[in-house]
């Protein structure tokens, strides 16, 4: 394991210096989508030989799933060319050991191919952020239909299928991305076909789904909501390379417009992931460029709120793709507090994602938090800094966002959250041009 990831799964008492106030710009590229890593890691244990994984983000929530995997009895190997080689045995463990779990949701994402390949799963109750209640029923319940018996305990849940699993026609209670996923990879090993109806189609569902078939899979319906996958009795390995990310792509856009710094962003796909991130925060003003892959932020944008038909006050919504995504909510909470205007913001899939905005308004922000799903923001503010601490991954990015954007030195502590979704942020932000520090305690 490199000296990153090491680092990231000891050090929990990190905070960032920031001094804000300066336009932060520069060309970066994408890092590989934390979204579509998680559940290619999990799928590597459906092979029977192994699988070489490029473009693997750096970041806390991969190394703790690698080091899952590595406690199943998989190897990985991280090599000179700096990809992964994640190999499974026939004898892999079933059960994950209850800190790593802990620690990132998408450790449940096991379930599936433990399921699938050796017939039996103990998952301990996941982690991951705080943002309100996160229930397993979608999950529970489709591998049910597959054919898996579910012990639910209080701190664990004990999945089996001794005659192994039998393909179904299902329809998931929510469009939900990691049961979607889940079901994905337990069907791929199942006998005879599943349909999985109401499905999720989000850009890392399609990259599992296409790293399956080259395993020698059969999954049809990809980026639909009607998926078809044929049973196969055997996988094996495959070479993959991870997407960009495109949450990691949007905070950056909205960084460098409300500081007025020009970026270019290479790898981006711009047109892929980012249709509908440019229709909402077009809304805010923000404006870039397509040239190829890449997306450039022109510098010093006139960020101003754009009106519905006949002045009516504009929206932000997110929901499931292509809707807008919910994990730049937070992020575009902070640029509209830079954008000159009034403008609801309606977080409609996590039920206590927005309670953090108390944090910006004691940085100047204008915010009237309506209930658990809306604030309506009015702008421009100037932000002042604060001594903060990051509450999950997506808000602790916007906290870093408002800082930079305030002139003065704020405190972010328990970066650790933010680093669990952002590769080498400090050290990028600082070839930007920020003034970042990371220290200990």
């Amino acid at each position: 394991m490199t000296k990153t990831h090491s680092r990231n799964l000891k050090d929990d008492s990190a905070a960032y210096v920031i001094r804000g106030g300066k336009p932060i710009g520069g060309e970066i590229e994408a890092s590989g989508n934390k979204n579509a890593t998680l559940p290619i890691l999990a799928a590597c244990v459906l092979g029977s030989t192994p699988s070489t994984l490029e473009h693997v983000p750096e970041i806390r929530d991969v190394a703790v799933m690698i080091e899952a995997l590595k406690q199943l009895g998989l190897d990985a190997e991280l090599r000179d060319d700096g990809n992964w080689t994640i190999g499974t045995e026939a004898s892999c463990e079933q059960e994950v050991e209850p800190g790593l779990a802990r620690e990132i949701r998408a450790s449940f994402l096991l379930a599936g191919p433990l399921l699938g390949r050796h017939r039996r799963a103990v998952l301990p109750r996941p982690g991951g952020d705080r943002i309100g209640r996160r229930p397993l029923d979608t999950h529970i319940h489709a591998l049910q239909e597959l054919g898996a018996t579910v012990a639910v305990e209080p701190d664990r849940y004990v999945l089996q299928a001794p005659r192994g699993l039998q393909g179904a026609d299902i329809f998931l209670q929510e469009m939900s991305v990691m049961a979607t996923e889940n079901i994905v990879m337990a069907a791929s090993l199942a006998k005879g076909t599943t349909i999985i109806r109401n499905a999720a189609s989000e850009p890392h569902v399609q990259e599992l789904c296409r790293m399956i078939n080259g395993m020698g899979g059969s999954v049809d319906g990809i980026g639909t909501s009607t998926i078809t996958v044929e049973g196969r009795e055997d996988l094996s390995g495959t070479h993959v390379r991870i997407g960009p990310d495109p949450v990691e792509v949007g905070s950056f856009i909205g960084l460098a417009a409300v500081t007025g710094g020009g970026l270019r962003i290479r790898d981006a796909n711009p047109l892929g992931h980012h249709r509908m991130t440019a229709i909402g925060f077009g809304r805010l003003g923000i404006r870039w460029e397509v040239d190829g892959q890449d997306i450039v932020v022109p510098a010093n944008q006139d960020l101003v709120v754009q009106d519905d038909l006949h002045g009516a006050i504009p929206k932000i919504d997110d929901g499931p793709w292509p809707a807008f995504p919910p994990d730049l909510t937070s992020i575009a909470v902070v640029l509209a507090t830079q954008s000159r205007g009034t403008i609801l913001i309606h977080e409609k899939m996590f039920e206590s994602r927005l309670f953090w905005v108390d944090r910006l308004i004691a940085m100047g922000a204008r915010i009237v938090l309506c209930d658990p799903h809306r604030v309506v923001v009015a702008g421009p503010s100037a932000l002042y800094p604060q001594h903060l601490a990051s509450p999950d991954i997506r808000a602790g990015m916007a906290l870093v966002i408002a800082a930079l954007c305030a002139d003065g030195e704020s405190i972010i502590h328990n970066i650790r959250q933010v680093e669990r979704g952002y590769a080498n942020l400090h050290q990028r932000l600082r070839d930007l041009g920020a003034d970042v520090e990371r220290v200990e305690g």
